[in-house]
């Protein structure tokens, strides 16, 4: 069926970005809510390329842990992208409670991000924008990677250095390390670094690494991690901000040290994401078959058994 703004009835406004307004609406062939993205297009403009990618990354895609796009029309001026919608998203949960997220939460969501990351990385799509408020949490406990604004599709049979790439990509606690020295030439890797940060951030109950600035991000790394060797990190000198930037050497450290109360395989896992050279860093694919899932608590299958998010409301209430 043809959709058009008459298909829908708005509830309420969510949010506006750079690239245009989020609203919730319920569509009136079915009863069902969804979110409707506005993007707003002048006159002899040409649709803003982070929107033309998101739409053409969505296109590719389709699996439980990933957003669904399902229609797109246009509504004057403007393009309307018309997405399933989820009620709360990583970064609320988080914030919204005081004690660190129950176990069988973290391992289920962790086990969703990265079956969500797989996904796409099997489907040459790189996200370069993962961090929790870019993971929705469905009310049945179900995780949906969205905001595809950043995406970008990449040739696994061609070597990176083919294609330069921008490297002001991702939000800053979650960049990789290559992009912090001014990585052009970068893989799916970048992804995988920030998968390991927002595990670690759901083990810890806090950020991993908070930089408030991008020469304070790198600081933050290396300070956490220790400085890497030549060894560790072969193609560091290579980087075209490395000889720009010039830190203390800091002592090595492991994850252990950033996250004290993790379970042995949790810290394991974490610490297979979490390394400076992102050719060694482990696939989602092969994390999915690690011990940490593996043992009890296992994984949550959301629709058998919905996750409990109550949990979140423990919270102190609001000023």
């Amino acid at each position: 069926m043809l959709q058009s703004m008459q298909s829908y009835m708005v509830l309420e406004r969510l949010g506006e970005g750079a690239h245009g307004v989020v609203v919730r609406a319920k569509e009136l062939a079915t009863g069902r809510i969804v979110a409707l993205k506005k993007v707003s297009v002048r006159p002899h403009q040409i649709l803003p390329v982070m929107v033309f990618r998101e739409i053409k990354a969505l296109q590719h895609l389709d699996h439980p842990n990933v957003v669904t796009l399902e229609h797109v029309f246009t509504h004057g001026s403007a393009f309307v992208m018309c997405f399933e919608y989820a009620e709360r998203d990583l970064a609320d949960l988080l914030k919204s409670s005081r004690t660190p997220m129950p176990e069988p939460h973290v391992k289920t969501w962790s086990h969703m991000l990265l079956s969500g990351v797989a996904h796409l990385h099997e489907h040459s799509i790189l996200h370069r924008d993962l961090k929790p408020a870019n993971l929705l949490i469905t009310l049945a406990g179900q995780l949906k990677i969205t905001d595809f604004g950043q995406a970008r599709l990449f040739d696994a049979s061609v070597s990176p250095t083919s294609y330069p790439m921008s490297h002001q990509v991702a939000t800053r606690w979650y960049r990789a390390p290559e992009l912090l020295y001014g990585a052009r030439y970068y893989t799916e890797a970048v992804d995988l670094w920030a998968v390991g940060a927002i595990i670690g951030e759901l083990l810890h109950h806090a950020p991993l690494f908070p930089g408030q600035n991008d020469i304070d991000q790198l600081y933050v790394v290396l300070s956490s991690l220790g400085t890497p060797s030549d060894d560790e990190w072969p193609t560091m000198r290579q980087l075209p901000d490395f000889h720009k930037i010039h830190f203390p050497e800091f002592p090595k450290r492991s994850v252990e040290d950033l996250i004290p109360d993790a379970s042995p395989s949790a810290l394991d896992l974490v610490g297979q994401f979490l390394v400076y050279d992102g050719a060694k860093r482990t696939s989602a694919v092969d994390a999915l078959k690690h011990h940490y899932f593996q043992v009890a608590p296992f994984p949550v299958d959301v629709t058998v058994s919905p996750l409990d998010l109550n949990f979140a409301s423990t919270a102190a209430p609001s000023d």
